[in-house]
């Protein structure tokens, strides 16, 4: 018995090595957890945020009632995500550096600001 685990302990470790791999993928691939911003009562929360170029917002629709967009409007950098239903998510990746406006589409009055460097 102990022969045969002796036997089979490479290809476990090999088996461990790839399931660490495969899941380091999925989580570097998931919307940062920091940088999720919040839809609700016609307005966003936070309503400012600092990032650095490169990352990424997370905005989900926490009203129950409400569908909200997300837009900007920039000379070099403009993102329109469409209606977002209750309950979905948009992710808005900021490729450079700037200070950025997200407005929501239907309640003109909500704004997030968003600081790149």
């Amino acid at each position: 018995m102990l022969n045969n685990i002796r036997k089979l302990f490479p290809t476990l470790m090999l088996c461990a090595a790839v399931s660490l791999t495969v899941a380091s993928s999925a989580i570097a691939g998931l919307p940062d957890a920091d940088h999720l911003i919040s839809q609700k009562g016609k307005q966003f929360g936070p309503r400012d945020v600092a990032l650095h170029t490169g990352e990424h917002v997370t905005i989900v629709n926490d009203d129950g009632n409400f569908v909200h967009h997300a837009y900007i409007e920039d000379d070099e950098f403009a993102f329109d995500s469409g209606d977002i239903e209750p309950g979905a998510r948009a992710v808005i990746t900021f490729p450079k550096e700037g200070d950025f406006i997200v407005l929501c589409g239907v309640h003109p009055k909500m704004k997030l600001a968003v600081h790149v460097r």
